[in-house]
């Protein structure tokens, strides 16, 4: 310790500190610190979004209450947009184009309204998603959560509209002469895995919307060209043998997520060998909707939390 004297003041030199030198992350282990916002590892974030899975439920039904609030018909419009379409696409396709012919009307409108409400739940989900963190940067930035909550709800309230489609769906089977068969169950693990694929889809699309939200602009042509190639409104497999299509064009579109998805549900719905001999599944097409959900909904979980700490900054 060293002394100076000027006058009456006394000058000490404090002594020198342990933590001198050490570099700022032996520092920061030393007292116990960590890095505001660091990205947790991808078990504690599974935790932690656990944890807040109330929240999550109740935001995807204050979004889905909120979407039609201006409108005075309100939630009608969850099921009358997919009718609305269904309609549009049975004069032009059923009807201009005469794809019903070959089904008859009692199979070829349960069979486009199903697709459609089918590949709906899967392009709203793609395209909430794509908007869920550039859309709620002020959310975001003012509350610390796992930022896969917003996607994941969004998804979620997408699935609560199918449900209510599902309703009219049924009427519209019954309708047509198509009775619940033991089929009619499988409709529960399609659904399933058709979330969890959704899900994935949606945090791959929030991750790159967050960075890039020209996306959003473009997101509607890509979507609107897989629904083409899904065979959404016609027989998918039935148009390209028609067109004289490699095999192997057909059955990489046959295979696509969507694709998969639809005719699952249209088999499991729609009964009559009629209506079956239009409806194309591929080989092992139970280990395809598995293995797409996985693929997307465990891939893009992981592929989302790795930009966990970059989301709402810059």
């Amino acid at each position: 310790m060293s002394e100076t004297t000027h006058g009456s003041a006394v000058a000490m030199s404090a002594p020198p500190s342990p933590d001198d030198g050490l570099p700022a992350a032996e520092l920061a282990k030393k007292y116990g610190l960590a890095v505001s916002g660091a990205r947790p590892s991808l078990p504690d974030y599974a935790r932690q979004l656990w944890a807040r899975r109330h929240f999550i439920v109740a935001f995807s039904r204050a979004k889905m209450t909120a979407q039609y609030s201006q409108a005075k018909l309100g939630q009608v419009w969850q099921v009358a947009t997919p009718l609305l379409n269904a309609t549009v696409y049975f004069l032009i396709f059923g009807v201009l184009m005469g794809q019903s012919k070959g089904m008859g009307i009692a199979t070829y409108i349960p069979f486009l309204v199903t697709g459609i409400f089918v590949f709906t739940f899967t392009q709203s989900s793609a395209m909430s998603g794509v908007r869920s963190i550039a859309g709620n940067l002020g959310l975001v930035r003012a509350l610390h959560f796992p930022r896969a909550a917003l996607p994941i709800s969004f998804a979620l309230q997408q699935l609560q509209q199918l449900l209510f489609s599902m309703l009219v769906l049924f009427l519209f089977l019954l309708g047509f002469g198509h009775t619940p068969q033991l089929s009619w169950l499988l409709i529960v693990p399609t659904l399933v895995l058709q979330f969890v694929f959704n899900t994935g889809l949606a945090m791959v699309l929030a991750r790159a919307g967050s960075k890039t939200p020209d996306l959003a602009q473009l997101l509607p042509f890509i979507l609107r060209t897989w629904m083409y190639a899904s065979g959404v409104m016609y027989n998918l497999v039935e148009a390209l043998e028609k067109q004289h299509a490699p095999k192997w064009l057909i059955d990489v579109l046959s295979a696509n997520p969507a694709a998969v998805f639809i005719n699952l549900m249209r088999s499991s719905l729609i009964s009559g060998h009629a209506a079956h001999k239009h409806i194309d599944l591929p080989p092992h097409v139970w280990a395809l909707a598995v293995g797409w959900a996985l693929l997307i909904g465990v891939g893009g979980f992981v592929y989302f939390w790795k930009a966990e700490e970059q989301y709402g900054r810059g």
